[in-house]
């Protein structure tokens, strides 16, 4: 465990700054963050269909709802957050129709829907650890609630669904403003959504549906409408509430869920709960990742997920700083060198905290205080802790927290942190305890990590020592002929060959290669 030394206390300026704003997509403008219940905050996140392996596109809502969360509990909430598992009902087309991922991803793989669910869960779980995305209070799976479902359908069945042969769907026009979200009003809806004989509007969707005759499903539940199996909006709606009450605060999900998911959860919440209320106060949605090459579809075979960027030698945490990089609101395009971009970011990070940790540790090594005064890096936080930072801290930390209370505005807060790391002539270990309070937000680990963390070697690379101590001597001499462009050249290929070039380590060059 990492401790610091201290001689004065923190003070706890997250708690002094402005109101945390956020943008609540349902009225498409900021709004102050008012608590339902005081002192707490109750958010829920759609989570992933866990068919196939997640790919890199979509672990960025899930560090966005991360930074929800740990923004939340800097700013002193106790927060309950959320985050479901959706193992049945979700259909091939976000649009409600085609056949159920699950089910599909099963008979291809000639295995056990049970199976397939398990071994994907595992496999988002294990991103969600490699990207410091904190643990939720609930995982919710959706077949532990499937009774719940039934339930829940019965009581909003007879005034506002109707029966057809293939299941029971939700009538759109019984409740107000239905896809005030989306902003759609029009007969048409969305203009996505599945067309279904008999339907009596275009935007009506399936709350349960029924197996058709003659076809028997892994997964299926007796029900009044048929055996079958929930429809995919209401899951969220029945878990949401179980696990936060109604209303609740925050509820998160990507930019698609705007359009159909989320207005037709919506409208569940409103049939059941007999109001106007929409279940969350505010919705929030996190934008889309842009990759040119088309490898992000999980039917591209080698698409991108989190593995992938490890094997080509980048650590994750990398691409967690390129979405911080970026507001969550805005598009963000991927690309090899932004990541590239990115990653060295990080390490210039991971450096600069290092060299003050080893500072601090002469320091306490020097006993130039008594122990009882060092504190445990995992207890500073702003909330914790009280007393006042004096310049040059000062105004740089209440930038951080104006930042971050301005929806979530991690571009500046980074840059604010980079500023601390940069400091001179100050008490180290106030510095080092700012960090851990700005990284606790941001949660790139840099009061953890080392330099030999972040060295992964490509899995592809193949290199000798002597062909690498080869390039760093070409390297030099190109250096010193000012032939940047080649010196370049040659630290971009020992990059992609797993070699890490440090230039300005005061030892001389440093790289490392893992055999």
């Amino acid at each position: 465990m990492t401790r610091f030394l201290t001689s004065a206390p923190i003070s706890s300026i997250a708690l002094q700054m402005s109101e945390l704003k956020l943008f609540n997509s349902l009225t498409r403008q900021l709004e102050t963050f008012t608590p339902v219940h005081e002192g707490e905050a109750r958010v829920y996140t759609c989570g992933p269909t866990v068919y196939n392996y997640p790919h890199i596109g979509n672990m960025r809502a899930y560090v966005f709802a991360d930074t929800l969360g740990r923004v939340l509990s800097y700013k002193g909430y106790r927060l309950t957050h959320v985050i479901n598992i959706t193992d049945v009902g979700h259909l091939t087309d976000d649009a409600d129709a085609g056949e159920d991922k699950m089910e599909k991803m099963a008979a291809e793989k000639a295995q056990s829907i049970w199976d397939i669910a398990k071994h994907y869960t595992q496999a988002y779980w294990d991103d969600i650890k490699a990207l410091s995305i904190r643990q939720p209070a609930h995982w919710s799976i959706a077949t532990d609630y499937v009774p719940a479902m039934i339930d829940y359908a019965k009581s909003i069945a007879e005034k506002h669904c109707y029966k057809l042969e293939s299941g029971l769907y939700f009538d759109t026009s019984t409740v107000a403003n239905y896809g005030a979200l989306a902003r759609a009003k029009t007969e048409e809806g969305e203009g996505r959504i599945d067309e279904v004989e008999g339907k009596r509007h275009a935007a009506d969707f399936a709350i349960w549906r029924k197996t058709p005759a003659g076809e028997t499903r892994q997964m299926e539940w007796d029900s009044p409408w048929g055996k079958g199996a929930p429809g995919w909006h209401l899951e969220c709606s029945v878990m949401s509430k179980a696990l936060l009450g109604m209303p609740f605060d925050i509820h998160t999900g990507g930019i698609d869920h705007r359009e159909i998911h989320h207005p037709n959860e919506i409208a569940q919440n409103q049939a059941h709960e007999g109001c106007a209320d929409s279940g969350a106060r505010i919705w929030m949605h996190n934008n889309f990742l842009i990759e040119r090459s088309g490898k992000m579809s999980k039917s591209s075979g080698e698409f991108l997920r989190v593995q992938l960027l490890i094997d080509k030698g980048f650590h994750p945490l990398a691409y967690r700083l390129m979405c911080l990089q970026a507001h969550y609101r805005s598009e963000l395009e991927f690309s090899w060198e932004g990541l590239q971009a990115a990653f060295v970011r990080l390490k210039r990070m991971v450096m600069g905290v290092s060299t003050l940790r080893t500072r601090h540790a002469e320091l306490v090594s020097a006993s130039i205080v008594p122990n009882e005064q060092t504190v445990e890096a995992d207890k500073w936080t702003l909330k914790q802790v009280q007393g006042a930072f004096s310049s040059p801290m000062a105004g740089t930390l209440k930038d951080f927290a104006a930042a971050i209370a301005d929806d979530l505005n991690t571009a500046i807060a980074i840059t604010a942190l980079e500023d601390i790391v940069g400091l001179k002539k100050i008490d180290v270990a106030h510095q080092l305890a700012a960090l851990a309070d700005m990284d606790a937000v941001l949660g790139l680990n840099l009061l953890t990590l080392t330099r030999q963390d972040l060295r992964i070697r490509p899995k592809a690379a193949i290199i000798t020592e002597a062909e690498i101590e080869a390039a760093l001597t070409a390297r030099k001499e190109a250096r010193a002929a000012k032939d940047f462009a080649k010196s370049d050249a040659i630290r971009d290929d020992l990059i992609a060959k797993g070699v890490e070039v440090m230039d300005g380590d005061p030892l001389g060059w440093d790289w490392n290669l893992d055999v």
